[in-house]
């Protein structure tokens, strides 16, 4: 019989944050970063990802329209933080107190921060 499996910890809970990240942002905005890194110390987690604009987003871009991409997805932020943060709280085993989310158009990356309840164990 075994017991439940060992919670993730350094370079394998940073790639699974990663990969969460991704799966999420390609589900719900219908295209995923190319690139995505994830870190934490103590009790932060921070999600950077590159190549994040859709082809519309693009659109919007080369047509001097970077304030209605910018709307957009500040619109989008508030409808992704509970897919989110119930990954980062799955994988960490801490409580999400904080989410903030960032874009910035060239270039193109997008930062997603979470603040969580107590400093992720390391051991």
């Amino acid at each position: 019989m075994t017991g439940p499996p060992e919670p993730l910890v350094g370079g394998a809970l940073n790639q699974a944050i990663a990969n969460a990240v991704v799966r999420s942002h390609t589900r719900l905005v219908g295209r995923g970063p190319t690139k995505a890194q994830a870190f934490y110390r103590h009790n932060v987690v921070v999600v950077l990802m590159q190549d994040t604009l859709t082809v519309g987003e693009r659109t919007l871009v080369a047509n001097g329209r970077v304030d209605a991409v910018h709307a957009l997805r500040l619109e989008l932020q508030p409808a992704m933080q509970a897919e989110l943060t119930d990954e980062v709280e799955r994988l960490t085993g801490c409580v999400v107190e904080a989410f903030m989310s960032t874009n910035h158009i060239d270039p193109d990356l997008a930062a997603q921060l979470f603040v969580l309840d107590r400093s992720i164990a390391t051991a």
